[in-house]
């Protein structure tokens, strides 16, 4: 297995700890001279409510589409990230990570990991199912307020 990576993906949960991981992963790519992908997951609002809201939600959810588009732009932008590598894409987002990478060949792939903390243990999920269905190599960025985590 080669040291290089070609594809880099940085999947993000636009709080403000996501330019700490795409900061740890520009040196990778610029070392690497690799591509580099920025993508944050949004749950469709069904999962959110169970589908038992009896109205149709597609307005709602085009709307946090949009808003995450935004947000994942003032991320990417002063980075230089094209707006070409920038998606938002809806479903799980260990599954839909895990289906990127594999649809656009990605061989590295970088996650915030927020430790075992309060409501950042459920957040960590994300990053664990993740690194155990990645079939590339995930690095997890530690991220959250400074005395929060302790440092390994």
């Amino acid at each position: 297995m080669s040291n290089e990576y070609r594809h880099i993906l940085v999947a993000v949960d636009l709080t403000k700890d996501s330019h700490k991981v795409l900061e740890r992963a520009l040196p990778i790519a610029e070392r690497n001279q690799a591509k580099l992908s920025i993508m944050h997951t949004l749950e469709p609002l069904g999962f959110a409510y169970g589908g038992d809201i009896p109205m149709d939600l597609t307005s709602i959810q085009d709307q946090l589409d949009d808003h995450a588009k935004q947000r994942l732009a003032e991320i990417a932008d002063p980075h230089q990230v094209p707006k070409e590598n920038q998606h938002v894409v809806v479903g799980m987002p260990d599954t839909e990570i895990h289906r990127f990478a594999e649809e656009h060949d990605v061989d590295l792939i970088v996650v915030g990991s927020h430790g075992r903390h309060g409501f950042a243990l459920l957040l960590g999920s994300t990053s664990t199912g993740v690194l155990h269905g990645a079939q590339c190599d995930v690095l997890a960025v530690r991220v959250g307020k400074k005395g929060e985590e302790s440092d390994e």
